[in-house]
């Protein structure tokens, strides 16, 4: 679902692709990063300093957690829970 019209959609992929290859790549890690500091501080962390196992989980949940079956879901939560 998507509340853009075709020619907005269409303009703002025209302007992306005059952006260099190389640069593109960039921007879309620039926008995970905001995206991972706004759930960071959406997480009581606002500082993103929070290495904690608890952490890890509530950021994999919040980013990837429906991405996963329920068992898949339980074996990364576990995972990360046993990481130091």
């Amino acid at each position: 679902m998507s509340d853009t019209s075709a020619v907005v959609a269409a303009r703002y992929r025209a302007l992306l692709m005059r952006r260099p290859a190389a640069e593109r790549p960039l921007m879309g890690c620039a926008m995970f990063d905001t995206a991972r500091a706004l759930m960071h501080a959406g997480l009581g962390d606002p500082t993103g300093t929070d290495r904690s196992a608890d952490m890890r989980v509530q950021l994999f949940l919040r980013t990837y957690g429906t991405d996963f079956d329920a068992a898949t879901r339980t074996r990364i939560v576990a995972h990360l829970r046993s990481r130091v």
